[in-house]
């Protein structure tokens, strides 16, 4: 019997929690980052395991600046799903919508998990506005419990990852 392996791309822009939400899930994740104004920011990908109920669930994160587009294609190319995380207490901005369309029209299974949505200032509801046919979650990205729920009732609704078609987002 093989394995039943899935990719999983986490995109969303500078600061929504990508990083977090990896290390999270997965304390022995790896990252590829550098020095930026107020610490560190990814600049090619996060990268981290985790079984969620036997199935073996790959996770990428990308770099959320836009002068990254060309890291995000080349880390999207064979997902089998997506997870579009985005800080409550931003706006849904340009960025945003990008990658919200971009999910959107590629047809590949994607949710929106919506982290930070428990902080001051927090507008997850405004959010909510601009998203539409697609599971949301509202999670913290800090919350192990909170983001392996979310995570576990995505997976569940994707087939099985290994030996089928893959999607890509070009």
């Amino acid at each position: 019997m093989t394995e039943d392996k899935l990719k999983i791309v986490v995109f969303g822009a500078f600061g929504a929690g990508k990083t977090t939400l990896i290390r999270t899930l997965d304390p022995l994740s790896k990252h590829v980052e550098a020095d930026c104004t107020g610490g560190s920011t990814t600049i090619a990908l996060d990268f981290g395991k985790v079984d969620v109920n036997g199935r073996h669930v790959y996770l990428f994160g990308t770099p959320g600046q836009e002068r990254f587009e060309f890291a995000r294609e080349i880390i999207g190319k064979g997902m089998d799903g997506a997870i579009l995380l985005v800080d409550a207490t931003c706006p849904f901005d340009e960025f945003v919508g990008h990658l919200y369309d971009s999910l959107t029209g590629s047809h590949i299974p994607f949710v929106v998990m919506i982290n930070k949505y428990e902080e001051v200032g927090a507008q997850a509801a405004a959010l909510k506005k601009h998203i539409s046919g697609v599971p949301v979650h509202a999670i913290s990205a800090k919350d192990r419990q909170l983001a392996f729920d979310a995570l576990c009732t995505f997976v569940a609704t994707l087939p099985p990852g290994h030996g089928h078609v893959h999607h890509d987002l070009s």
